[in-house]
């Protein structure tokens, strides 16, 4: 059986889950991409303020989503070496600077410095809160991933839903109220900075190697497949979120708010489908939740073009919450692959998964100003089918 990280070790010294701190990091996580969604949800206002094409509407994503990805894996091998339990706190300041300053904007260039900071705090987030997340598992990793991750998932539906009953019918100074939630993960994330601090001296004193049980280059092989699987989700996700209002809007005659709720739904879609991919990978087997939850879509993703609004609706909740199973199982998958590198992994597939999706809405973007939206969810029906790369996957050992 493969060894395990350090804090999963039997000498390790938490043993049980603590339900409490996963429960607190789901929130910070949940304010977090809350915050973060706005940006996506507003964009119909930034782009009838700014008079944006598409292509500037993909700059805004590429500009979040690189500051977001760039950073994550740097921080996460320096954290790995040198643990920060203060960065949390420390990152949601950047949010709440970026968030303020979005709502203050006079310019596209002060948008894409407002972008640049919530991405910062994004960076910084992610891999420590992982980290977090895994060391109060008490070895039941999947179940603490998915825990993590709702949170972050359900927070992103809400962005949506409040833009659209806050934002929309009152301008896009309203923004700035939302500093008051970036405050309050701020009030959360001390208090799990100290339990951090407080579990970090211990680990100290119970230290133990962790052995990674595969091949160097079995590793590598693996590691660049799931980062090809986190390509076709991201790339194909960010499709919908970024571009599913304007294509409801010019395929159905939507109106904003109208479209914006339907957005809403497709992403508490994907916050409910996280709750199940860790938790049943820990049972049947990460690899075989990462088969059902990629391939498993394609057929829903190829009928979408092709449906009315309702089948539109009906199909996108499926597709969101069968995709949204897989990054659970991809992220503790790659963790147990490279033990003892939590921050590493967890920035990488972060900061990979977010770099994907700003590169796909630049590249999405610049097709639907030559082509049409409708073209753009016809081409990337297809991308789940890379999904078969899953069966050149290792089988990883299990606790």
């Amino acid at each position: 059986m493969a060894s395990e990280p350090t804090l999963s070790s039997p000498s390790s010294p938490l043993r049980r889950t603590a339900f409490g701190i996963l429960a607190a990091i789901s929130v910070a996580h949940l304010l977090n991409d809350m915050i973060q969604s706005l940006i996506l949800a507003i964009y119909p206002l930034l782009r009838a303020d700014f008079s944006l094409s598409f292509v500037q509407i993909g700059m805004i994503t590429l500009t979040y989503q690189l500051t977001a990805s760039l950073l994550q894996p740097l921080i996460g091998h320096y954290t790995d070496k040198h643990p920060q339990p203060w960065s949390l706190p420390i990152g949601m300041g950047f949010t709440l600077s970026g968030l303020i300053l979005l709502s203050l904007a006079g310019n596209f260039t002060t948008v894409l410095l407002a972008a640049a900071l919530v991405g910062t705090g994004s960076s910084v987030f992610h891999p420590e809160s992982s980290r977090v997340a895994r060391m109060a598992s008490g070895g039941r990793h999947g179940l603490a991933q998915s825990l993590f991750q709702v949170g972050g998932n359900f927070g992103s539906s809400l962005g949506p839903l409040l833009a659209a009953l806050v934002i929309a019918p009152y301008g896009r100074g309203n923004v700035a109220w939302f500093s008051l939630a970036a405050l309050l993960a701020i009030v959360v994330l001390l208090q799990i900075g100290r339990w951090y601090q407080t579990q970090n001296r211990m680990k100290k004193k119970n230290t133990v190697n962790a052995i990674n049980p595969q091949p160097r280059r079995q590793v590598a092989f693996a590691i660049s497949i799931l980062l090809v699987l986190i390509f076709s989700k991201y790339f194909y996700l960010t499709s919908l979120s970024s571009y599913y209002t304007f294509y409801l809007m010019q395929k159905f005659g939507l109106s904003v708010q109208n479209a914006q709720l339907h957005l809403f739904i497709f992403l508490f879609a994907v916050a409910a489908g996280t709750v199940i991919g860790g938790p049943i990978g820990d049972k049947i087997g990460r690899k075989r939740v990462i088969w059902a939850s990629i391939l498993g879509v394609a057929p829903f993703t190829m009928l979408l073009p092709h449906v009315n609004l309702w089948w539109t609706g009906v199909l996108s909740v499926i597709i969101g919450f069968v995709l949204a199973s897989a990054f659970s199982a991809i992220l503790v998958y790659a963790q147990e692959l490279m033990p003892g590198r939590i921050g590493m992994v967890s920035g990488l597939f972060f900061g990979f998964a977010f770099g994907m999706g700003g590169l796909g809405a630049a590249l999405l973007g610049l097709l639907a100003d030559h082509t049409s939206i409708e073209l753009v969810y016809q081409i990337c029906a297809y991308l789940p089918l890379l999904g078969i790369l899953t069966a050149f996957l290792p089988d990883n050992p299990r606790k």
